[in-house]
């Protein structure tokens, strides 16, 4: 855990950031936190994934220290372990489900595709409205756990959650999910989407459970940084690119 902290609060951190070091993009929060894991060699992995980032002061609250906080965790990272390549989080889009809610009951017509409203019909055991079935699936107990009903909305919940996050703009064309706007801020990129990566109660309730990585290019931060805060523009990858729907 890393955190800065100014002279006159010694005891209470501006931010702080807690890194797991790992192969790879991590894609499950409860195995990245899981303590009965195998104990890894720290000096074998090559990425640090950042998996709680957090302003610790409220008055503090639209100041961007991130990306000051995190060039300092890479480099002291780098410093110690000469393998790490890649700077990443593993971060949750809390705001998902309440904008998906609202666009239901909006009747959005553009929320689904003639592909999705019929395979979520079947799924559903129903006929048409497509976007009724979405409800329907999700407000089953236990849905993450059945193959059938998991591997219908998988599709159209994944490109539902690339839009939001990267279509849907609040004030000054910032990104509408918190978080997004967050990172999005401090000089990130969006990376990729996981699906089943957060089965507690609360990712499933906030997100269907769907998770995002966020890239932290150490050659790319100011650039990001600045396209973001100046005209809204987020960088994302392809991959992250391929969830939207046509």
């Amino acid at each position: 855990c890393f955190a800065y902290f100014h002279p006159r609060m010694p005891h209470e951190p501006l931010i702080f950031v807690e890194v797991a070091l790992v192969n790879g993009l991590a894609d499950n929060i409860q195995a990245l936190l899981d303590e009965n894991a195998p104990v890894q060699d720290p000096g074998t992995t090559d990425t640090a994934i950042f998996y709680s980032i957090s302003n610790a002061q409220k008055g503090l609250a639209g100041i961007s220290f991130g990306h000051f906080l995190i060039k300092r965790v890479a480099a002291t990272l780098n410093a110690e372990f000469k393998g790490l390549k890649t700077f990443a989080t593993l971060s949750p889009v809390p705001g998902f489900m309440a904008w998906l809610d609202k666009k239901l009951a909006e009747g959005d017509p553009a929320l689904l595709t003639a592909g999705d409203r019929k395979a979520l019909s079947a799924a559903a055991g129903r006929q048409g409205g497509g976007k009724g079935s979405l409800k329907a699936l999700l407000a089953m107990p236990g849905w993450q756990n059945d193959q059938v009903i998991s591997e219908a909305i998988r599709g159209p919940l994944m490109g539902l959650v690339a839009r939001y996050l990267m279509n849907e703009k609040g004030l000054n064309k910032r990104a509408l999910d918190p978080v997004a706007h967050f990172h999005l801020s401090n000089g990130a990129s969006m990376e990729s989407l996981n699906w089943k990566a957060d089965s507690s109660p609360r990712g499933l309730g906030n997100s269907a459970g769907i998770m995002i990585n966020y890239l932290y290019d150490l050659t790319r931060i100011e650039d990001n940084h600045e396209a973001y805060t100046s005209t809204g523009k987020i960088n994302a990858s392809s991959r992250m690119r391929s969830f939207l729907k046509d």
